[in-house]
């Protein structure tokens, strides 16, 4: 060390690569989106990462939409080619002045600066629903959770978070399933991955206790074999006191008339597994994934499936243009 503080190998890389990355994750309200970036977020730092939420570009607050009988759901009520131009512009390395949604009032406060990070998430309902975003975006995700499971999702987070009550939030789900349908779920085609969420097989209940769900990760399959770190099933581990019941499955999925890739999780995942993974976002990111799950020995298929897609991510921004 000479006074110049040594950044992580992804670190200098990214701070080196030229524009912006931008990573676009699209799905219905409640559907989980914010938490399958939670530790790209970690992992990356806030010098590196920021979020800007589609529902900034809400262009009717809650009362004008329910006056005009309007869902969020619907184009009309966002300013979507406003989102365009100013993604436009963070791309070329501009600042520009948003808005920003108080979810507990309801109403649209501002406008801020928002300046462009080297990495930026991309996060709501419409991220993939015009042309003009989808080029925009350099690597989009689609959240998918099972309706069930959605339903108790949303419901967990508006009346927990967003003040709503219960019965309140059902209403609004089934006011806003007809929009879904139309205008939310398309696009799912047009994402590069898409997250399935299910209950898990060893026990419904497991989701609400333990956020234990079943999850899918769907992509296009790898061209061909890379260098990249593997998870490994240590086999003595198995029988040792402790250890909970897991599945991992790999198949050919039929998505929009091709083939994907389809890797499924489910149950509690022993860190032990993940070392070799772990030291190789570590030796990348200057962070160590244990500490993000607070040395927890089991990790979730959701935490799981968070640390493969940080590798993607890094993969990509580190791959020749």
């Amino acid at each position: 060390m000479t006074g110049m503080e040594e950044r992580p190998p992804f670190h200098e890389s990214c701070a080196a690569k030229a524009g912006m990355y931008v990573i676009g994750v699209a799905g219905d309200s409640g559907s989980g989106k914010s938490t399958f970036t939670a530790t790209l977020r970690n992992l990356f730092g806030d010098r590196l990462v920021s979020t800007i939420t589609l529902d900034d570009y809400h262009c009717l607050d809650r009362e004008e939409r329910r006056i005009r009988n309007i869902t969020p759901l619907a184009p009309e009520a966002n300013n979507l080619e406003g989102l365009e131009q100013d993604l436009r512009l963070l791309k070329a390395g501009t600042p520009v002045m948003k808005k920003v949604y108080n979810h507990k009032t309801g109403k649209l406060e501002g406008p801020v600066e928002f300046s462009p990070p080297k990495i930026l998430i991309l996060e709501g309902l419409h991220t993939l629903f015009t042309p003009r975003l989808r080029r925009l975006v350099d690597f989009s995700l689609y959240v998918d959770p099972a309706p069930d499971v959605k339903r108790e999702w949303k419901v967990k987070r508006d009346v927990d978070k967003r003040g709503y009550s219960e019965q309140e939030v059902m209403d609004e789900i089934r006011r806003r399933q007809a929009d879904y349908s139309r205008y939310i779920a398309p696009q799912r085609e047009y994402a590069d991955a898409v997250i399935q969420i299910g209950f898990s097989r060893f026990g419904r209940d497991l989701g609400w206790t333990r956020n234990i769900y079943r999850i899918t990760l769907l992509q296009a399959p790898a061209a061909e074999p890379g260098d990249d770190p593997c998870l490994s099933i240590n086999l003595p581990l198995l029988p040792t006191v402790g250890t909970r019941a897991f599945s991992l499955e790999y198949k050919d999925k039929i998505r929009g008339g091709t083939v994907t890739a389809a890797f499924t999780i489910d149950g509690e995942f022993d860190q032990q597994f993940l070392i070799p993974f772990f030291r190789s976002l570590e030796s990348e990111t200057g962070v160590d994934p244990a500490t993000v799950y607070d040395g927890r020995r089991f990790l979730t298929p959701s935490e799981v499936t968070q640390l493969i897609f940080c590798w993607r991510v890094i993969r990509d921004i580190l791959s020749p243009a």
